[in-house]
């Protein structure tokens, strides 16, 4: 157990790289989204975003639409928060039910692009599609085993490409020591992030989005602090009271949560089970992503035990591995919300 929890610090520097690599990968292949809200029979509004890097350049990726569709109006685009956005309406005879949508260019990226369809019943299809699944098929009715699929999936895929939670759990793998206390600040953590996530996704609880993103930021840093200062020999809040910390801040957490599946909206005839599927999707993934943290550990504690028999203390290695890890991880948060703040400020 010593071994294990001393080289917390070497394995992590290398994890937060791959973190930070990550996130900006994660930047470069934001998701698409196209909403398809029926109106009539058969018109529909059409909202397509695309993500773009300044306002000359956009992704180069369209929507094709079933054969026999036509504009009602011209398509009136805009640049919104980093996004290409073009608004406009469509018709087709006998609706887009049965009807095929294909995205064009999609195969040629490394991006996603989430699609929802509102019947003017309330019934919604929402639906993922990926460069080796760029089609489908309108359904009349929206089956269970869909929204099982789209809903895990996005939960899952949220929470491994959302870089600042994972920032925010791996400060805390470093901080909490001893396997009880551990698992009660992720339990605390993922109980905290649930309530708020049900409770903004319902409406019970309405906070602007920009600032929740740029405190989540803020709490990122606080942790990484955290780290510092026990390296200076200063006890702080979070080794005292993990579960504390990591409650109150798992409700920010929640929120951002809540903003992400907001985008996507939740099927109205299966709410409670596309939010439960989304939240589950939410806890595998980070459940993913401790599991490979501790498996990596595990094999960093037998290398260290390794080195110590040949004589090498990697003691020193292990102490500026962990500080180049709060260092690392406090300055990619302060970047982050320094930028966030900035961006609902101006």
């Amino acid at each position: 157990m010593t071994y294990y929890m001393k080289t917390k610090g070497v394995l992590l520097v290398f994890l937060l790289l791959a973190a930070s690599a990550g996130g900006v990968l994660a930047h470069e292949v934001r998701p698409a989204y196209l909403e398809l809200r029926q109106t009539g029979p058969e018109t529909y509004d059409v909202l397509w975003k695309v993500p773009a890097r300044g306002e000359a350049l956009r992704l180069g990726v369209y929507v094709e639409l079933p054969a026999g569709t036509t504009n009602l109006t011209e398509p009136r685009a805009s640049f919104v928060n980093s996004a290409f956005a073009e608004r406009w309406s469509i018709k087709r005879a006998g609706g887009l039910t049965g009807g095929t949508i294909h995205i064009a260019g999609l195969s040629a990226t490394m991006t996603d692009v989430l699609v929802r369809v509102e019947r003017r019943d309330g019934t919604t299809q929402v639906i993922r599609l990926t460069p080796s699944t760029p089609s489908f098929v309108v359904e009349a009715t929206l089956r269970a085993l869909a929204i099982t699929r789209t809903y895990l999936v996005l939960g899952v895929e949220h929470i491994l490409v959302g870089i600042d939670h994972l920032l925010f759990v791996l400060a805390l793998l470093i901080l909490v020591k001893g396997w009880r206390r551990l698992v009660g600040t992720i339990t605390a953590f993922t109980l905290a992030h649930s309530i708020t996530l049900a409770a903004a996704t319902l409406g019970s609880v309405s906070v602007p989005g920009p600032p929740v993103e740029a405190v989540i930021a803020l709490s990122i840093v606080f942790v990484a602090c955290e780290i510092v200062h026990r390296r200076q020999g200063r006890s702080g809040l979070t080794e005292r009271w993990p579960w504390v910390v990591a409650f109150t801040f798992g409700l920010l957490h929640g929120f951002g949560f809540a903003g992400a599946l907001h985008e996507v909206g939740l099927p109205q005839n299966a709410i409670p089970l596309a939010l439960l599927l989304f939240n589950v999707g939410v806890e595998l993934g980070q459940l993913l992503f401790i599991a490979s943290v501790m498996a990596a550990l595990t094999g960093a504690a037998f290398i260290g035990r390794r080195l110590s028999q040949l004589g090498i203390d990697p003691k020193p290695v292990y102490a500026a591995s962990e500080s180049a890890a709060a260092y690392a991880i406090g300055s990619v948060a302060a970047f982050w919300l320094i930028e966030r703040t900035l961006g609902f400020l101006t």
